[in-house]
């Protein structure tokens, strides 16, 4: 795999990779309203032709890392981003019960932007 860019476009929610300069995946994301303000991924999505690359889980994996920098937790409602979860037990910690309702609640409030 060539060396993949990942960054994050906070304003519009977005963990994205690039590989030589294209890109190649995302993470669509949301900060949690309440504290502890976690982040709360909603999608993980590969550009076709680029699965099996391990993009995914290097996005994934970069966004437990930016949530562990910001002192918050992960929130991951998205499949793909709670089975890497799950499989990575020491660099993913498992979120309150209470912090996954207030994601629910939140990412209901408004679906269009999700």
């Amino acid at each position: 795999m060539a060396e993949l860019e990942i960054r994050d476009d906070r304003e519009k929610g977005r963990l994205e990779a690039f590989e030589d300069g294209t890109y190649v995946g995302v993470i669509v994301y949301f900060v949690l309203d309440v504290e502890p303000h976690a982040l709360v991924a909603v999608h993980t999505v590969v550009e076709e032709g680029n699965e099996g690359k391990g993009i995914a889980g290097s996005l994934v994996r970069e966004f437990y890392r930016t949530a562990a920098r910001e002192g918050v937790p992960v929130v991951p409602l998205c499949p793909y981003a709670a089975k890497w979860a799950e499989k990575h037990p020491d660099e993913a910690p498992v979120p309150s019960e209470d912090l996954v309702r207030a994601a629910k609640r939140q990412l209901k409030a408004p679906p269009e932007l999700y």
